[in-house]
């Protein structure tokens, strides 16, 4: 693994030109030569025509007053934002039958707000936004996984003494470090998981000062370290330089972020869930053959119309293009397992009422919808998420985890399809490869 955190890959630079150069089929050592592509498919292999869902599901929606229906997103939160952006802007659930309204927000929790009240029937979130949810029995279902090992970096103003999170133990000069973090996120599961293992006492060494990323990002006065996601890290670190890294997340979790919706859309129209879950999947493939345009979709939103080009370029390399696209699939075992800890020490510490285990947690995953639509391309059900490589030394629920597959550790992006990898021939611009 790298051991520079302070310039994280700049996954920048070589980021880019790799994923860009993945904009193919990428076929690997043992398939077969690729041959000419097949007709029924779209340039970027969403096989034609497409799908729409039923009149019955419709008038449901409209009774329901779930017409158009309600998609919540968080522009600063890098891979998801493309693909909402892409999903949206491309007229995917339209070209299924379906009107959707697209909802910014710029944190889980915020989000999850709308979400419980209904007037958003879609949503995404990290992991402690999700338990959270699951916790306040909010009938839900994951019906995809996304933004695969979303970077969280403890950062501090450059000229900081700081140098390593070891150095919050004993507070300073008798205070309590500052900690600006968006309370009840992926980030603070990341930081009360680092400083458990790091023997850093929250409340004495350090306090947690509630924060979302657009403040975190100016690195306010009095505040001694931010803890944001990307791309707020990224913008920070590679862009602004108005900060340095002194920890990064993948030691402490194997993240999950998910898409997931209403119970009762699964209950009552999977239909619609199965168009949204196809729609997932088509905008995936889309802004894999189309960076450039996958970048302007995302700067039409407010949120992001002053981001760097740059940035978001990179971003969306490092999330949507670095891993084979099957991290989509939501693996209820493993995920379920990975979940159970969490849940476990959210629990222990007061933020959850419910211990979870991982059958517990295993109910709130509808993988079937997922699995219809790899079906459908000939996509090989995955038994573990791509960022775990075989023969990997860690344990789930073992703490810190040995290197996985990131940017940190990666020379370039992963190929698809390999060996083993397809059921039947995959079209994708403008080549077909056949299974081996």
């Amino acid at each position: 693994m790298s051991e520079n955190i302070n310039d994280p890959v700049n996954p920048g630079r070589r980021s880019v030109v790799a994923g860009l150069a993945a904009g193919t089929v990428a076929v690997a050592a043992g398939l077969p030569e690729p041959v000419a592509a097949q007709s029924g498919s779209t340039a970027w292999g969403w096989p034609q025509p497409y799908q729409k869902v039923s009149d019955k599901s419709v008038a449901w929606l409209k009774d329901k007053g779930w017409w158009p229906l309600g998609l919540g997103w968080q522009p600063p939160w890098s891979g998801q934002n493309a693909v909402m952006a892409v999903l949206d802007k491309q007229g995917f659930l339209a070209q299924r039958g379906l009107e959707s309204k697209l909802t910014a927000f710029t944190s889980g929790p915020a989000l999850n707000e709308v979400f419980i009240s209904t007037r958003i029937q879609v949503g995404v979130g990290g992991n402690f936004p999700l338990n959270s949810l699951v916790d306040n029995k909010i009938p839900l279902k994951v019906i995809s996984i996304i933004c695969p090992n979303l970077r969280h970096h403890v950062i501090v103003p450059p000229d900081s003494p700081l140098k390593s999170v070891k150095d919050f133990k004993g507070g300073k000069n008798g205070e309590p470090y500052v900690i600006g973090i968006a309370t009840g996120s992926s980030s603070e599961f990341y930081f009360q998981m680092m400083a458990g293992l790091n023997g850093i006492n929250i409340g004495k060494d350090v306090v947690l000062k509630n924060m979302p990323p657009p403040e975190q990002l100016l690195m306010p006065k009095g505040i001694d370290a931010v803890v944001p996601w990307d791309y707020t890290c990224s913008l920070m670190l590679n862009e602004r330089k108005n900060g340095r890294s002194i920890d990064v997340s993948y030691a402490y979790n194997i993240y999950q972020g998910s898409i997931y919706v209403r119970q009762e859309l699964v209950d009552n129209v999977p239909d619609v869930v199965q168009a949204l879950t196809d729609a997932i999947v088509e905008a995936t493939l889309w802004l894999r053959l189309n960076v450039e345009p996958a970048v302007n979709a995302m700067m039409e939103d407010a949120n992001l119309k002053n981001a760097p080009r740059t940035l978001l370029t990179q971003q969306l390399i490092e999330y949507n293009n670095w891993y084979k696209p099957t991290y989509l699939y939501p693996i209820a075992d493993f995920w379920a397992k990975e979940n159970e800890r969490i849940a476990k020490w959210l629990f222990d510490n007061k933020r959850l009422k419910t211990a979870f285990t991982q059958k517990d947690f295993s109910s709130v995953f509808a993988p079937q919808f997922m699995k219809a639509t790899f079906d459908r391309l000939g996509w090989k059900i995955p038994t573990v998420p791509p960022t775990v490589p075989a023969g990997w030394a860690g344990k789930l629920g073992e703490l810190p985890y040995p290197a996985y597959d990131t940017i940190l550790t990666m020379k370039g992006p992963q190929a698809f399809p390999e060996k083993g990898d397809l059921t039947k021939p995959f079209t994708f611009n403008g080549q077909t490869v056949t299974p081996a």
